[in-house]
C-alpha cells in the first residue's frame, strides 16, 4: 500500500512538472517541510538539513566558517532562527564577506549563536510565552543576548533584536532530529 501511494504521489509530482524523489519523499514523510526546494527530514539534524537548503547556502558557510558545525549537529535541542540568503545579502554590501574572515570568528560567531536559543521552542510554544508575558517574550540567546518574541497580527511571529531590528518568521517549526528551526527574513544583530 505505502508503495502504491509513494507512486501516485510521485506521479502527481511529475504531473505538476516536480520530478525530484525528495519531493515525493517529503509528501509521505510526516512532519517534513520543503525549505530552500529540498526536503527537511524531521529524522535529521540541524546541519544535514541546513546544508541541502538552496536559500540557506550563505548561513551553512558562515557555520563552518565560525566552526559551530560541531556544536548544531549535537544532542540538543536547539532552536535556530535561519535567516534566508535574501536576508544576509540585505546586510551592507561587504559585511559577510568581511565577517567569514579568520579574524572575524568571534563576531561571527556571537552573531550566528544569537540566532539559536536553547531547548525546542516551536510556535506555539513562543506564542504561548507572547501570551504569558502579556505581548512579550524574551528569548535568552546561546550568545548571552536575547531576543524579544511578540505578534504581528493573529498568527505571525515576528523578532525584535537588541538593535531594535524586526525579522519576521517566514517558515515556522521545521522539525529536526535536535531542534527546530524557523526561517527568518532578516539578520539578527545583538549589541
Amino acid at each position: 500500500m505505502k508503495k502504491t501511494l509513494f507512486s501516485l504521489a510521485a506521479a502527481a509530482l511529475l504531473s505538476a512538472g516536480i520530478s525530484t524523489a525528495a519531493s515525493a519523499q517529503a509528501m509521505m514523510t510526516p512532519g517534513t517541510v520543503m525549505v530552500g526546494g529540498m526536503a527537511m527530514y524531521p529524522s535529521k539534524n540541524i546541519v544535514v538539513n541546513a546544508v541541502n537548503s538552496k536559500d540557506h547556502t550563505t548561513l551553512v558557510a558562515a557555520v563552518k566558517a565560525a566552526g559551530l558545525v560541531e556544536t548544531l549537529e549535537g544532542k540538543g535541542p536547539f532552536t535556530v532562527f535561519a535567516p534566508t540568503n535574501a536576508a544576509f545579502n540585505a546586510l551592507p554590501a561587504g559585511t559577510v564577506e568581511t565577517l567569514v574572515k579568520p579574524e572575524n570568528k568571534a563576531t561571527l560567531t556571537k552573531i550566528l549563536t544569537y540566532h539559536v536559543v536553547a531547548g525546542n521552542m516551536t510556535s506555539a510554544k513562543i506564542k504561548a510565552a507572547i501570551k504569558a508575558g502579556k505581548g512579550t517574550a524574551a528569548l535568552k540567546t546561546v550568545s548571552g543576548g536575547t531576543l524579544t518574541a511578540m505578534m504581528n497580527g493573529p498568527e505571525n511571529i515576528v523578532l525584535k533584536d537588541e538593535k531594535g531590528g524586526i525579522s519576521t518568521i517566514s517558515t515556522y517549526d521545521v522539525i529536526q532530529s535536535n531542534g527546530v528551526i524557523h526561517v527568518i527574513d532578516t539578520v539578527l544583530m545583538p549589541n
